[in-house]
């Protein structure tokens, strides 16, 4: 059987679409089926090529096996099957495919290069690492064995390392684009942002329609606080790519720190539209809204973030502070509870929540609540002081006065821990004590003997009071 060389010519500049491929790959199956590969052998390789280049990767690996099987010792089909092999992920069958290669031709750099690929992506860093220098060692100029070694250091957080091999691949070729790329990313990762600049910079004179790197430079500008350059460089990203979720929330970032809140919520409602899965997002969203007070649409984006992740602390508390706001108070500290079981940090929260509790009247749960704090906290004057009011409320003198006391042993100089334990000891008709803490109040601060006028106007005015203080009787 004959086969038409009218899908097979040599011609390095031709463009073919789908169809066209499909063709010649259905030719090449008829042509195995027949068992004429070795007269067909350079047309095979051809559309294996081609399947390589126009990504087929399912077909090229079948016609890769199918000829294999019949010229077992070709070095170039076992390095394609490796490159079929890593692009449909089954990293070890690639690695075999690349060592058998190597095997077979342990001169050939290309095959190294995909060989430190596999190792790559199989968490190799070491040995695809080794193998890379054994690819230097056989092309000392060779821009791709830098540029990779670069990208290997790069993701060992190794970024002066991966900044040096970047700078050999561009000795060899100054216009290796995607070393400067990379370059970008190194220099922000070390928090050089003028040279991030300049490397992206010099990456787009080389590919002015990268909604990346423009991306990129924007997140460096941002960091910098160049707000008015970041958001041109968010703009020509989503330029070029309009459903570019990640430009349009930093751009929202952008808006929302310069104070204009409406355009930071179009940019953040077009983050969500085009990924409504991210619950940071989502929750970023929500916090425009509250800070534009509408609690309510606040709230339910806040919702969208919790279903998202059910132990999003942030979002959690966030929606509490909104209930709180307009006045569902029970919502509120359901979700002041949910957050304190999510962090290992809960006082803040435990301050919040009993302070709401006291508000709403819950005065004993209030009184809990601040325990918790002083628990972690023993050394918290103000709480002290909270939890002090707290147990006059319901009238647990004793507690109060206990409280009042941890106070004065904590800050020995503040009148009104000495005026609130005089005030108690009125109640309790323990008037001298009373008189020797309300001096004590007097002498550190006189302002309170007119806050005690004004609490006591009955007392004030009486002569036996003013003897007491006087110290006649």
């Amino acid at each position: 059987m004959s086969f038409s060389d009218d899908y097979f010519f040599d011609d390095n500049d031709s463009f073919f679409d789908d169809d066209e491929i499909i063709a010649r790959i259905d030719l090449c199956r008829e042509i195995i089926h027949s068992g004429e590969i070795v007269a067909n052998l350079s047309e095979l390789e051809e559309t294996i090529h081609l399947c390589v280049e126009y990504d087929f990767p399912e077909d090229g690996l079948k016609l890769a096996d199918a000829v294999l099987e019949v010229v077992s010792y070709n070095a170039e089909l076992w390095q394609l099957k490796g490159v079929f092999l890593n692009n449909l992920f089954e990293f070890e069958e690639a690695y075999h495919a690349f060592a058998k290669s190597f095997s077979l031709n342990p001169y050939d750099v290309e095959t190294l290069l995909n060989k430190s690929i596999a190792e790559e992506n199989l968490g190799y860093i070491d040995e695809a690492v080794k193998t890379l220098f054994s690819a230097k060692e056989l092309d000392p100029a060779n821009e791709e064995v830098f540029y990779s070694l670069g990208i290997l250091h790069e993701k060992k957080e190794k970024f002066n390392d991966a900044i040096d091999y970047f700078f050999k691949a561009l000795e060899t070729d100054p216009d290796y684009s995607e070393a400067w790329y990379e370059l970008g990313i190194c220099y922000d990762n070390l928090e050089n942002f003028d040279e991030a600049i300049k490397s992206y910079d010099r990456f787009l004179e080389f590919q002015p329609y990268s909604s990346t790197a423009w991306y990129n430079k924007g997140t460096v500008l941002l960091r910098t606080e160049k707000l008015k350059e970041a958001i041109q460089c968010f703009d020509f990203a989503l330029a070029i790519k309009e459903d570019f979720p990640s430009a349009w929330f930093n751009l929202g970032v952008c808006y929302r720190t310069m104070g204009n809140l409406e355009k930071s919520l179009e940019c953040y409602k077009e983050a969500v539209k085009h990924d409504q899965y991210d619950e940071t997002v989502w929750f970023y969203l929500g916090q425009v809204y509250e800070e534009m007070r509408k609690y309510n649409d606040a709230i339910k984006s806040y919702n969208t973030a919790v279903k998202l992740d059910a132990h999003y602390f942030e979002a959690i508390l966030a929606r509490g502070y909104c209930y709180n706001s307009i006045g569902k108070y029970q919502a509120a500290l359901k979700d002041f509870n949910s957050a304190i079981s999510l962090t290992s940090e809960p006082n803040e929260i435990w301050i919040t929540k009993a302070e709401l509790e006291y508000s709403i009247g819950e005065i004993n749960e209030s009184i809990e609540s601040y325990k918790k704090v002083i628990e972690n906290d023993p050394g918290n004057f103000e709480v002290w002081q909270k939890l002090a009011e707290s147990y006059i409320e319901i009238g647990d003198w004793l507690n109060g006065l206990n409280a009042y006391d941890k106070c004065i042993s904590l800050r020995p100089e503040n009148a009104s821990s000495y005026y609130g334990k005089a005030k108690i000891n009125f109640l309790l008709i323990r008037t001298k004590e009373a008189i020797e803490s309300l001096k004590s109040a007097f002498k550190l601060d006189p302002s309170t003997k007119q806050k005690f006028e004004k609490d006591y106007p009955e007392i004030k005015s009486s002569k036996l009071f003013n003897k007491l203080m006087d110290g006649n009787i």
